[in-house]
């Protein structure tokens, strides 16, 4: 793993089109991300995107950047908004995970934080991320509250899948223990199942209620922003059936999961792919 420091120009990106057609900017502390190293998370389409370039030629989870002057950035740019009257719509982050294991020591996603919360001139901010480490931050989330969703990401509700698939990626139990750590505290908290992967549907649903606000469901069809083809192209098919599981990479294996997450939450606490990511 390659990891480097630098001081960004700017961190606030204008967003719009995409998934994320609901937010007027996304926010990245990092670049790269250390839980796609090994080929961990197979299905990341960003490792096909442009950014991935930004590596200098090493694989997509061997590398990763740090913009230590996040924080700095953030209140510039925010107050720069704020003068022209606008209140920006967040969402951290687009093209990374804002909880990278340099960030307990670093501690950039937290400052970037500290600043929202000094500074609260946006309309919302959704913190995506699969790492537990954002419990350590509930007390500043909870200053911002009434904007702030957090959004973790489980893909399934077995781990022998997790560990097949995802293997950087923390266990199922780990996770399930973070929602519940969130939720209780009082935030508004988004179960992320994006993209789905091999579940017992019912046995999901059971898991997650009582432990979050609403759910995402999401597929490598709707999810990848290019309807299946950049999931095709990362050979999620012919991943899928080595491991046993060929009906998995299909564009209605989502469903049987509605369905069960229905039973257990009100429909509209369960939202499918990009709507999800907009219903902030």
């Amino acid at each position: 793993m390659t990891f480097r420091v630098l001081r960004g120009k700017t961190i606030l990106t204008p967003q719009r089109s995409g998934f994320l057609w609901g937010f007027t900017h996304s926010l990245n502390p990092y670049m790269g991300c250390a839980f796609g190293k090994g080929g961990g998370c197979p299905f990341c389409y960003v490792r096909v995107l442009p950014v991935a370039a930004a590596g200098e030629g090493q694989a997509w989870g061997d590398w990763v950047k740090a913009k230590v002057n996040a924080a700095e950035l953030v209140q510039k740019e925010i107050g720069r908004l704020a003068k022209r009257g606008v209140r920006p719509r967040i969402f951290m982050s687009s093209s990374t995970d804002p909880y990278q294991g340099a960030e307990a020591r670093l501690k950039i996603t937290r400052g970037v934080l500290e600043a929202l919360a000094e500074n609260p001139q946006f309309e919302v901010l959704l913190l995506q991320t699969r790492s537990p480490l954002v419990e350590r931050d509930v007390d500043l989330l909870l200053k911002m509250r009434d904007k702030v969703w957090v959004s973790l990401t489980l893909e399934t509700d077995d781990d022998a899948v997790r560990r097949v698939i995802t293997p950087t990626s923390p266990s199922v139990e780990r996770r399930l223990r973070t929602f519940e750590t969130l939720h209780r505290a009082g935030l508004r908290v988004q179960a992320a199942i994006a993209p789905v992967l091999p579940c017992n549907p019912d046995r999901f649903a059971a898991l997650l209620e009582g432990r979050v606000t609403r759910v995402l469901v999401d597929t490598f069809f709707a999810g990848d922003g290019s309807c299946g083809v950049r999931s095709t192209r990362l050979g999620m098919g012919p991943l899928l059936e080595r491991l046993g599981y060929p009906d998995w990479f299909t564009e209605s294996a989502h469903l049987g999961l509605m369905d069960a997450l229905r039973s257990r939450f009100p429909d509209d606490a369960v939202l499918f792919s990009q709507a999800g990511f907009a219903a902030v």
